[in-house]
């Protein structure tokens, strides 16, 4: 942020300043304070705009967060707090306690359920931005309520609010999925990616640090941290200094502040990293999501060919094995060793790769979908262009299978089933909009 100077207009000639004797002196002193108001309201206009801006748009400033600040600055109430205690409570003997983050999210959604159905106490927190419709969000959260999931609507850079939820319920862990999502959204709003993946999670683990006892922490990384790696499978192990994205950048800088905060606070932390997850629900950017939308209206979909005519591949993973990598993954977390913010010994950090094992070329994944909707694709080849995404993604999930149990058990085309079921049903065969 460039900062404004004040340029003062106070005469600094040597000497006693006598502004009574000068009604010219009195005049440039009244001007000098008119300026000084006005740059003070236009500084601190500056700084409400600066913080107050909507993470989803760099086009428009909203006001939503800040009314949402000030609706959640009371809590709600009892009522309010009735009902964060209500979801949050632990109905099966050995059950966990969880805070999920991004709960009205794709993945956020599947793992709430998956948590809620075997037992779990789950709190949801979103603040449903309009990246992508966020009418698809509002029948996630819906379908969540049946549940017994209660989403706490507020930003995840909220301190204030996440020490309360942490007053009102002892978390045990924490799945920290709130993130802004996709590759090229980054270069029209840089700056979402920076409030959310980096600003977020740290005020995330800020509060989680201070309380006690500490939860334990899973947190969603991306396996596009292995950026322009071309050895494949992509390890654990890989280098990951090579982003060719700024999500992709968010999301190794996240996992270094995660190392950071385990090394000084003692928190229990374990990153993630997801291979193109699809199925029922999910995000309308990706590609097997507005593929079929504009299969079945008759549009062109485009297929990415790489230098000399390489194909693009992607280690397409269903989100059901995603969430059982997810819950596996909180099973086995040990507990936080700090208190009041301090380290008390050696803390558990993990990193797991929770992919397909299973790289499919975009071009197969369009005949599957060709078949499934019974349309026909029009095909508009076209070269891979430079806004981050890269040719090929193929994890190496053998970490995942030793530490975590994590088997992957659908490939794509019974994935693709199941997404094209629900996709016709809620959409009603392209008829309702798919924004």
């Amino acid at each position: 942020m460039s900062q404004m100077k004040h340029i003062d207009n106070t005469p600094s000639t040597p000497g006693k300043f006598k502004i009574e004797k000068s009604p010219y002196n009195r005049l440039r002193l009244q001007f000098s304070l008119a300026k000084l108001i006005f740059w003070s309201l236009v500084f601190a206009g500056f700084i409400f705009v600066f913080f107050f801006r909507s993470p989803s748009s760099s086009s428009h400033v909203s006001s939503d967060l800040f009314r949402r600040s000030l609706r959640t600055s009371s809590y709600g109430g009892p009522g309010w707090e009735k009902k964060i205690k209500a979801s949050a409570k632990v109905s099966s003997r050995n059950g966990i306690c969880v805070l999920v983050t991004g709960a009205a999210g794709f993945v956020g959604t599947h793992v709430s359920a998956a948590l809620k159905r075997r037992g779990d106490g789950v709190l949801g927190l979103d603040n449903f931005n309009d990246y992508y419709d966020p009418s698809l969000k509002r029948a996630r959260q819906e379908l969540l309520e049946r549940s017994g999931v209660y989403i706490v609507e507020a930003d995840i850079n909220d301190a204030t609010l996440l020490k309360k939820l942490f007053e009102i319920v002892a978390f045990t862990h924490v799945m920290h999925l709130a993130a802004q999502a996709g590759v090229r959204y980054a270069m029209e709003n840089p700056s979402s990616y920076v409030h959310s993946n980096i600003a977020g999670l740290v005020n995330m683990l800020e509060v989680c640090k201070s309380v006690n006892p500490q939860p334990s922490i899973v947190w969603a990384s991306s396996s596009s941290v292995y950026g322009l790696n071309t050895k494949v499978p992509f390890s654990e192990r890989d280098r990951t200094d090579q982003p060719a994205s700024l999500y992709a950048a968010t999301k190794k800088a996240g996992e270094e502040i995660a190392h950071t905060y385990n090394h000084i606070y003692g928190l229990s932390i374990t990153g993630l990293r997801f291979f193109t997850v699809y199925g029922p629900w999910g995000r309308p950017d990706m590609a097997y999501f507005f593929f079929s939308k504009d299969i079945l209206k008759g549009k062109s979909i485009p297929i990415f060919e790489a230098a000399n005519h390489g194909t693009v591949a992607r280690d397409f993973t269903y989100i059901d094995d995603i969430v059982k990598g997810c819950l596996a993954a909180l099973d086995t977390a040990k507990k936080s060793t700090g208190s009041g913010g301090k380290k008390k010994g050696p803390a558990q950090l993990r990193v797991f790769n929770l992919g397909n094992t299973s790289p499919v070329p975009v071009s197969d994944l369009v005949s599957i979908l060709e078949k499934l909707l019974k349309v026909k694709a029009k095909r508009l080849i076209m070269k891979l262009p430079r806004n981050g995404d890269v040719q090929f993604t193929h994890a190496n999930i053998s970490s995942a299978q030793q530490e975590l149990g994590y088997k992957p058990t659908t490939d794509l085309q019974t994935g693709l089933k199941k997404f094209v079921r629900w996709y016709l049903s809620y959409y009603g065969n392209g008829k309702k909009s798919a924004q």
